[in-house]
């Protein structure tokens, strides 16, 4: 296909463009969450007694998705942005298919790896085709639109699946899930343009790969933000790994949980889109940093009224701390991935691959730590927020060498603007 050589969409409409990238995010939000009513249901078919054995569906998923990152960054470097792309999404169709008539846990599981080992390709082009086409506030901005449907997806997807169970089984999502990602990929086939240059195209050999590698390790600002954003994610699924069993079990809501959950969902994706307004004028690092100082002060004044109330704070006091906890990270996860990628342009692929296996491997490893701690109190998740952002900070801290510096870093790679 043909690309405009300068337009920074590379020949698609702004929006098209803005609305396929946030799409290809949304396969990987759809597959997690939609599963999240299901996850007694399908333990219950396949045998699985203990309750938070069954978070594995969240995470064996997340676990391929996160380790084949590193292996599709490189490869996008080399043969370019759609070929990689395309065949992701094949792998990740062939197992949502598969998967339908999975006779056992341990099946279901191996299969929930490989779909996410497809899925990886969705991500690692996603924010690569972004970077291909933007760079300092000006993608940040573009992120954030991606990441509000990204957000978004959680307020629909639970209520399809518990939707989908009202009349199927789980193994019906997988049918969904199927038919939504084929459309992806016809769509994509058929418009989305190759966005890397012939130029940056790297050479597909250990030296380079090992080289490309260096480059994303060795620059402080992005290994300390990808550090941060791991740690930052992991609250994201220590909190969807739980959600089902704190929703139903201490607060005793059955199906109509993922109506709140949705609500959560909504600030959150809103808080997203007001930052993709607010960052150009603002700053990543202003916005960011302020809003994990928040996220922490919650965290730590409802782990002490729960702890005090024997383990659960009533559902009034705990559903709008828990929203504005996740309205502040709309503000955090956004701007810490671009801030990680933006010195990285000419390395984009491999930098994306690198950033997401860290966010999500790392995240997804922290996340079923905190999920498996349920204890039949919420005292044990907010523990983890603490912990985890307590982290993220230093880490953040370490990547800037302070806390708010206004100077212009250019990293390994050149920007279009300031990140700050």
């Amino acid at each position: 296909m043909s690309v405009a050589p300068n337009s920074e969409t590379r020949g698609l409409p702004y929006w098209e463009l803005v609305t396929l990238i946030a799409c290809l995010m949304a396969l990987n939000s759809a597959a997690i969450d939609i599963f999240i009513p299901a996850l007694q249901d399908i333990g219950s078919a396949l045998g699985v007694g203990d309750e938070n054995r069954r978070q594995l569906v969240i995470t064996a998923y997340l676990l391929g998705f996160g380790a084949a990152q590193l292996v599709f960054g490189p490869l996008s470097d080399r043969f370019g942005r759609r070929a990689v792309l395309l065949g992701g999404l094949a792998v990740y169709i062939g197992a949502s298919l598969i998967a339908i008539g999975s006779p056992s846990f341990e099946f279901l599981l191996a299969l929930r790896a490989i779909q996410g080992i497809g899925a990886a390709a969705t991500r690692v082009i996603a924010i690569s085709v972004v970077r291909d086409c933007f760079g300092g506030r000006r993608m940040a901005s573009v992120m954030s639109l991606v990441m509000m449907v990204f957000m978004a997806i959680p307020v629909i997807a639970p209520n399809i699946g518990q939707g989908i169970m009202l009349f199927g089984t789980w193994r019906e999502i997988f049918v969904a899930i199927a038919i939504f990602s084929v459309g992806i990929a016809i769509w994509a086939f058929i418009r989305l343009p190759e966005t890397l240059a012939p130029e940056n195209r790297r050479e597909l050999t250990a030296k380079r790969v090992f080289e490309a590698f260096r480059i994303v390790l060795t620059n402080r600002t992005a290994f300390g933000y990808t550090l941060a954003t791991s740690l930052i994610f992991g609250v994201l699924f220590g909190f969807i790994n739980q959600v089902e069993q704190i929703f139903t079990q201490i607060y005793g809501l059955g199906p109509s949980f993922t109506l709140i959950f949705s609500c959560t969902a909504v600030f959150m994706a809103i808080a997203s889109f007001l930052n993709s307004r607010l960052v150009e004028r603002f700053g990543m690092r202003r916005l960011s940093h302020g809003a994990l100082f928040g996220f922490l002060g919650l965290a730590l004044l409802h782990g002490v009224v729960a702890y005090a109330l024997n383990g659960a704070t009533p559902i009034w006091f705990f559903v709008p701390v828990i929203t504005m906890n996740f309205c502040l990270f709309g503000f955090i996860g956004t701007n810490f991935n671009s801030l990680a990628m933006d010195p990285l342009g000419h390395v984009a692929g491999t930098a994306s691959s690198v950033l997401g296996f860290m966010q999500t491997f790392g995240g997804g490893i922290f996340g079923a730590i905190i999920g498996y701690m349920y204890n039949g109190t919420i005292v044990p998740l907010l523990v983890g927020f603490c912990v985890l952002a307590t982290g993220a900070l230093v880490c953040a801290l370490v990547a800037d060498g302070g806390l708010f510096k206004a100077r212009h870093r250019r990293g390994e790679g050149r920007r279009e603007q300031p990140a700050e």
